[in-house]
């Protein structure tokens, strides 16, 4: 009988049956496949991110770099001029201060929280691995209504990667990730771009959101490196509708259309 290089040998004589071998290989192609993204249980996961636009929320976000952090609380329920406040300041970042100035200078800074261009972004195929605790869903970033210049220029060089809970049926992070260095938008050279976001449930309604994100890069130009990185780190959040009216439509279209009975013969 000839050497097992890693399998089992059995069958009738004249045939040699690999077991192990096999089993890896079947384990290779169940666990590697290509997935549309209005199937189960990733369209459910996509429904999570798509929060309706009657959805506001109050939070309370840290933002970190290597120099400062800032802490800044927002309710949309305030006066205009009093939504958005500091909270907490330490040390001196010019240019995380300029984060927050964007940030709080959207017409609704809450509206980070949703990732509800997701389903654009990811298109109509991903290529999903198993991994056991979750899938790794790889694809190519669609740019979509809400994306800007850079994300336009970054879908071309990035790698995307979203990491989902099929049980659940909820995402839990989405990544990007530069795979090698390119000529920036602006001139010089990218050397390095991570950027992750990190998603929790909201129990009540079930609807998924951005509980975290970070950044960090590296590029080259004029002879000198700059290095930046940074966090958002979402402490407290308070999450309601504009209107008991609007609620009570959402619930009603969570729970679908009702089976009659006791209808008359």
């Amino acid at each position: 009988m000839p050497d097992d290089p890693g399998g089992v040998v059995c069958g009738q004589p004249g045939q040699a049956i690999y077991a192990r071998r096999d089993e890896r290989m079947l384990l290779a192609l169940l666990t590697s496949f290509i997935m549309m993204t209005g199937a189960p249980p990733l369209d459910e996961a996509l429904s999570a991110t798509e929060a309706p636009r009657t959805l506001r929320a109050a939070f309370t976000v840290e933002l970190s770099s290597q120099n400062a952090s800032r802490i800044y609380n927002y309710d949309p329920r305030r006066d205009m001029g009093e939504r958005w406040q500091v909270v907490s300041w330490q040390g001196d970042d010019d240019e995380l201060e300029e984060v927050a100035r964007n940030w709080a200078s959207e017409p609704a800074p809450d509206g980070r929280l949703f990732a509800d261009d997701l389903r654009a972004s990811m298109g109509r195929d991903v290529q999903v691995d198993d991994m056991g605790h979750a899938w790794r869903i790889a694809f190519r970033h669609h740019p979509s209504q809400n994306d800007g210049e850079f994300d336009v220029w970054a879908a071309e060089r990035l790698q995307a990667t979203a990491w989902l809970d099929p049980v659940g049926e909820r995402f839990l992070r989405i990544d990007y990730h530069l795979p090698h260095p390119v000529a920036g938008p602006e001139g010089g050279k990218l050397t390095k771009y991570d950027q992750s976001y990190f998603i929790r449930t909201e129990p009540r309604w079930g609807i998924s959101y951005v509980s975290s994100f970070s950044i960090e890069l590296e590029a080259r130009a004029a002879f000198r490196t700059i290095s930046r990185r940074y966090s958002a780190n979402i402490v407290k959040t308070e999450f309601f509708f504009s209107s008991a009216e609007a609620e009570a439509d959402f619930e009603a279209n969570r729970k679908g259309p009702q089976l009659m009975s006791g209808l008359p013969g």
